[in-house]
């Protein structure tokens, strides 16, 4: 028997969810080995977020089965209003399944996404939104300028050809330093960086006076949700190593995928950079390696074989 009236219904208005979802998507299933600093870079990105984000939008973090230092992180967060909606999985269901539940799930006309370890700049969304709005047909538009695969912006190359009033140029237009920021922090000898920064080029378009590359990345993109959801689900059967998948529906649906000219967002990996530590340095550095030991743990077999051990246990105990 119902004693009473719900307090609900004499609420004359509801709050409505703003244009621009922000959807992060995470997974640190333990803080030691590769992800020790997992917890301080989630961190760093949603401040940098909070920090750098002046336009309304409403923040959603999707938890792809997280420890539980973690998960009560993000709870934390919720309960005090930083976090809008906190989806956690019991489960890791890979980026292509939190896609598949988060993108149809947000409540935005514009998505904007985000792995859980990508820095924000200031003007980040503004300047993305702007290429967003003036180029017709986009698919995606990432906040940083990189050297991505030319098979997947084949829709934009065509479309660029086919209207007069874009103009394209090719040639060298990403600095070094900031090619070299993205592509030495994935862990890739700096000689292999230089030499594919010499051997590649940009593609950088022109139209009503809004300046993009040609190209996105599927760790940080703009979209609208609309076309978005169509492209899902993914249904991938692999926690990462398809995500392309995405980049390639949308450029066989004939949508541009374009990047900013200014690197506005930042892939900060699984470690904390220097310039982000902070005075107290809020993120623990790894021990440094010396002598003998160092060269033997640095040994091509040796470390070879360490990587493959660390490997195969993860996939024991994490691997569903």
């Amino acid at each position: 028997m119902r004693s009473g009236q719900n307090p609900a219904k004499f609420i004359e208005k509801v709050e409505r969810p703003e244009r621009v979802t922000v959807v992060v998507v995470t997974y640190i299933p333990f803080l030691a080995g590769y992800f020790a600093e997992g917890l301080r870079v989630l961190q760093i990105c949603l401040d940098s977020l909070r920090q750098n984000t002046p336009e309304p939008h409403d923040l959603f973090v999707f938890d792809n089965g997280s420890a539980p230092e973690v998960v009560s992180n993000l709870e934390q967060s919720h309960a005090e209003g930083r976090i809008n909606y906190l989806f956690l999985s019991s489960k890791n269901l890979g980026k292509g399944g939190a896609w598949d539940i988060a993108f149809p799930a947000a409540p935005g006309e514009i998505i904007a996404y985000a792995d859980g370890d990508v820095y924000f700049h200031p003007r980040w969304l503004s300047t993305t939104m702007t290429v967003l709005d003036t180029f017709p047909g986009v698919g995606m538009v990432s906040s940083r300028p990189l050297r991505t695969d030319p098979e997947l912006f084949r829709a934009t190359l065509r479309w660029a050809a086919g209207n007069g009033e874009v103009e394209l140029e090719r040639g060298s237009f990403i600095p070094w330093e900031v090619f070299r920021e993205h592509d030495v922090n994935l862990g890739q000898p700096e000689e292999a960086v230089r030499q594919r920064y010499q051997q590649t080029e940009d593609v950088r378009l022109r139209y009503r006076g809004v300046e993009a590359m040609a190209g996105a990345v599927h760790w940080q993109f703009v979209a609208r949700k609309e076309a978005l959801v169509q492209r899902l689900p993914l249904a991938l059967d692999r926690p990462m190593g398809q995500v392309r998948t995405l980049d390639e529906r949308f450029d066989e649906a004939g949508f541009l995928r374009l990047m900013t000219t200014l690197p506005l967002a930042r892939h900060l990996g699984n470690t904390v950079p220097p310039d982000l530590r902070g005075p107290e340095g809020s993120a623990p550095s790894r021990p440094r390696r010396a002598g003998s030991w160092s060269r033997f743990l640095e040994w091509s077999p040796v470390r070879r074989l360490l990587l493959a051990i660390h490997n195969q246990i993860f996939r024991w105990y994490f691997r569903k």
